[in-house]
């Protein structure tokens, strides 16, 4: 394989990936114009990931093969628990989201499906295909953010694209897909197979998710 090993999965999940990037949900962010409506959905959504976003982090941190790793993994944990669940709270406070609604929420067919998804790689998929859905997650959402073209004024629009497109983060999705690169040109065709079939799941769960908040 002459291309990067993400760069093969993400050429080979279109035209998923580029609706995740450039949807129109991402693109009213940019000017503010996301009614308070479609954004408390999406952020209430969107919180419902994190426990399962850790809970991934943490099968990583177990399943992976080399210290280094371990430490690159352990420091996102503490970025999810401190600096953007803060986001969130502050979000919810000033969109007027009851605490039934941030902690136990009706979940849509989307945010379920997402889950399962985490859920079942977390439980039994190696370390690759745990990078695997790991990187699209942070990935797709880097490469949307960095695209707006200013911050809008209002916070809980500006500070979310803030999270996905400062260069701590920007340098943790690098770390991701070299990381996944390393792995993956360890693995045989079977294994990239499964991989591919993670990747795009994974991106199609991501459009679904900015459609449920959209259409």
């Amino acid at each position: 394989m002459t291309e990067n090993f993400t760069d093969w999965l993400r050429s080979r999940s279109e035209p998923d990936w580029t609706a995740v990037v450039e949807h129109p949900f991402t693109d009213a962010l940019f000017d503010g114009s996301v009614p308070d409506e479609y954004m408390s959905s999406y952020l209430v959504q969107d919180y419902q990931f994190v426990d399962d976003f850790l809970a991934l982090l943490g099968a990583a941190v177990a399943k992976a093969d080399r210290y280094s790793s371990r430490l690159a993994l352990a420091g996102s944990i503490a970025v999810v628990t401190s600096e953007e669940n803060t986001y969130f709270q502050r979000s919810f406070d000033a969109l007027g989201i009851g605490e039934t609604d941030r902690v136990n929420p009706e979940l849509d067919p989307a945010t379920a499906a997402f889950r399962d998804l985490m859920r079942d790689t977390r439980d039994n998929g190696g370390y690759a295909e745990i990078l695997t859905v790991l990187t699209v997650a942070e990935w797709t959402y880097q490469e949307w953010a960095v695209r707006a073209p200013a911050k809008p004024d209002n916070f809980v629009h500006a500070e979310w694209i803030e999270l996905h497109s400062n260069p701590d983060f920007q340098e943790w999705v690098s770390w991701l897909r070299s990381e996944l690169d390393r792995i993956g040109a360890g693995l045989d065709e079977r294994e990239r197979a499964r991989c591919l079939r993670l990747f795009q799941q994974a991106t199609k769960c991501e459009v679904d998710f900015f459609n449920a908040h959209w259409d």
